[in-house]
């Protein structure tokens, strides 16, 4: 893994390249990790015609951790992903982001549309994030994290569960640092989103998909896509918010025609 340095607040972001082509930067969701691209099939379908910048989020993976709510602010997350994209020395990206990393896309189109080329959002949302972790997971998540740890949380998520929490989600959320992610909840809770002016204003051309049994982000999503001018969405038929990653092919099927559609030209890399 290689590292990129937020100058804001010196926290380190791990990312990795991998393929050859045009740049495209992926961006997991909450408690996960860059490996989530590999195991649902997404890099191996995409590095033969695509330079995949693979990143942990702040608090997740081989990145930096900070305890404090403040550190998790979204204009922060923004300067993560500048930085990623300034140490790989790309000047524009394709970016294709999952929930938590299609916030963060949505937010970056706002910020520096001048580094995106074409955006892809997972089952996201651009609205206030007030109760969304307590709606995703279980009430007063934040608090069981702190207080209870990761065992802890998946012990209690299990109790809101129609199904066990499978052995693999488990091994990949156990691994997070409870007290880093309690404060990026708390974080998310507090976060006001982007107004439903800044969509209108995107010129990149946008994909959205959600899990048609995504009853978190379905909404969210569709009307994101109705506020970008010429944004696609596409359902992904029989999936949920947590199960819509592990449908690979489904998604591809529709992610990937976008990507190879025209585009503007480069330079893409310094």
């Amino acid at each position: 893994m290689d590292f990129a340095t937020n100058p804001s607040d010196g926290t380190r972001i791990a990312f990795q390249i991998v393929g050859s082509g045009p740049p495209l930067l992926l961006v997991h969701g909450s408690l996960l990790t860059h490996t989530i691209w590999r195991t649902f099939g997404y890099v191996k379908a995409l590095r033969p015609s695509r330079t995949l910048i693979l990143l942990d989020m702040r608090g997740h993976g081989r990145s930096d951790k900070p305890h404090e709510v403040e550190a998790y602010a979204m204009d922060t997350i923004v300067g993560d992903l500048i930085a990623v994209l300034d140490a790989a020395g790309v000047t524009k990206a394709d970016y294709w982001g999952y929930s938590y990393g299609g916030r963060a896309g949505l937010t970056l189109t706002a910020a520096a549309p001048d580094r995106i080329s074409r955006l892809v959002v997972g089952g996201g949302s651009h609205g206030p994030q007030r109760g969304a972790f307590d709606r995703l997971f279980f009430p007063r998540c934040a608090d069981v994290l702190a207080e209870r740890g990761m065992d802890g949380f998946i012990e209690e998520w299990n109790r809101h569960r129609l199904f066990p929490v499978d052995a693999a989600t488990r091994a990949v959320f156990s691994a997070n640092d409870s007290d880093a992610m309690a404060a990026y909840f708390r974080a998310s809770d507090a976060e006001p989103g982007l107004a439903d002016d800044a969509l209108t204003h995107f010129d990149v051309p946008s994909l959205f998909y959600v899990g048609s049994e995504d009853s978190t982000r379905l909404a969210d999503s569709r009307r994101a896509a109705e506020l970008v001018p010429g944004a696609e969405f596409h359902l992904i038929d029989g999936f949920d918010h947590s199960t819509t990653p592990a449908a690979g092919a489904e998604v591809l099927r529709v992610v990937e025609p976008f990507l190879a559609s025209p585009r503007g030209t480069g330079p893409f890399f310094e």
